[in-house]
C-alpha cells in the first residue's frame, strides 16, 4: 500500500490561501535554500502556466522568495517579504510551457545554480531538475548529492563513506551528460549524516560539489 504523507491527508498549516500556490512555493524555495547551501546574493525566479498567471493572487511570488530566505510556511513574515528582504537581489519571469507541470519554477541561484521544481498540490513538491540533471527530489528525506567528473568506482566510493557510518541508503540515482563528463548522484538516506561525511566525500579526486540536503519539516 502506497504510503501518504500527512501533506496528502490534509493541508498544512500555512500562511497563504491556497497550499499548491503558497505553501507549496514556500516549501520549494526552502529546498532551492537547503540545496545550494550557501549564502547568495541574487535569486531569480521562472514561473510556468498557473504560478505564472494565477500564482501572484495567491502569493506565490512572496512564497518563494521567503523559503529562498529560510522562512517556514507558517511564518507570518511571508506576507511582508518584500519589506523585509534587503539584502538578495531578486527577479520574476512569467512563462507558458506545455511540457511543464502547471505549477513550476526554476530558481535560478547566482547564475550558480538551477533548480527546477513542481508544487504537485498539498503543499507536497518534487525537485525535478538540478544543473541539467533530472532528479526526483520531495524533501521526504535527508539527502546527498554531488556532482562530480564521471569515472569508474564513484559509486561505490560514496556508498561505501556511507555504510561505514551504519547509514541505511533508502535509494541511489546518478547520471551523467556524457562518458567522462560531469556526472551526478544523489542518495536518500534513512537517518541525517554529520558534516564531517560530507567533508570527506569532498575530498574524493574530480568531486566539485557536494551537499547535504535536509529533509523538509
Amino acid at each position: 500500500m502506497e504510503q501518504k504523507s500527512i501533506f496528502s491527508v490534509i493541508s498544512p498549516i500555512m500562511v497563504g490561501p491556497s497550499s499548491s500556490h503558497t505553501a507549496g512555493a514556500v516549501r520549494l524555495g526552502l529546498m532551492a535554500k537547503n540545496i545550494y547551501n550557501n549564502d547568495f546574493a541574487k535569486v531569480k525566479f521562472i514561473l510556468y502556466n498557473s504560478f505564472a498567471t494565477t500564482g501572484f493572487g495567491h502569493g506565490t511570488d512572496k512564497g518563494l522568495l521567503a523559503g529562498v530566505l529560510g522562512y517556514g510556511v507558517d511564518d507570518i513574515s511571508i506576507k511582508n517579504i518584500f519589506s523585509i528582504v534587503n539584502n538578495v537581489e531578486y527577479s520574476y519571469e512569467y512563462m507558458q510551457d506545455i511540457s511543464r507541470h502547471p505549477n513550476s519554477v526554476d530558481i535560478i541561484i547566482d547564475d550558480k545554480m538551477t533548480i527546477s521544481g513542481d508544487s504537485i498540490g498539498a503543499g507536497e513538491i518534487r525537485i525535478n531538475n538540478i544543473n541539467g540533471f533530472a532528479t526526483d527530489i520531495d524533501g521526504s528525506y535527508d539527502t546527498l548529492l554531488l556532482m562530480y567528473k564521471d569515472k569508474p568506482g564513484m559509486i561505490s566510493m560514496v556508498s561505501d563513506i556511507i555504510q561505514k557510518r551504519r547509514v541505511n541508503i533508502a535509494s541511489l540515482h546518478c547520471g551523467r551528460n556524457s562518458k567522462g563528463g560531469t556526472a551526478s548522484m544523489y542518495l536518500a538516506l534513512d537517518v541525517p549524516i554529520g558534516d564531517d561525511v560530507v567533508e570527506i566525500v569532498k575530498q574524493i579526486d574530480d568531486v566539485f560539489f557536494v551537499t547535504n540536503i535536509r529533509k523538509l519539516k
